[in-house]
């Protein structure tokens, strides 16, 4: 069984829209999240001893952890398969192409992107385009 979302690559980059989500955001890595932390995340991954977790900034000031980026979540509207191939390094390439720094988190129907607050409308612009 495929997985669902568009598979073709021209037709998801005639269709894409980005949405920005409120607020800016930071990466942080705990040993062991709190119950705080976790139900603060808007996203999280497990890299060994340490979990990193993306906070809205003012969760991870309050919480003593630090700030070390301030990010833009961005969010491609486009429902591309989890099997889709090419969407990622489309991105990639147009937003590098523009100087502009992207991290990249995957979510069952849609691409996350994490680019500096300052080149947000940069990004966004780039990308559709």
């Amino acid at each position: 069984m495929a997985a669902p979302g568009e598979m073709d690559l021209q037709k998801m980059l005639d269709s894409l829209e980005v949405e920005r989500r409120p607020g800016a955001f930071t990466f942080v890595a705990v040993e062991v999240p709190t119950p705080g932390l976790l139900a603060a995340a808007h996203g999280m991954v497990k890299e060994g001893q340490l979990t990193t977790l993306v906070l809205p900034v003012e969760s991870a000031r309050r919480a003593g952890l630090p700030v070390v980026v301030e990010m833009a979540w961005l969010s491609l509207t486009v429902q591309s398969s989890l099997e889709a191939v090419g969407l990622t390094a489309a991105f990639a390439r147009i937003l590098g192409d523009e100087g502009i720094p992207c991290n990249v988190l995957a979510g069952y129907h849609h691409d996350h992107i994490l680019v500096p607050v300052d080149r947000s409308a940069d990004a966004i612009a780039a990308l559709t385009s």
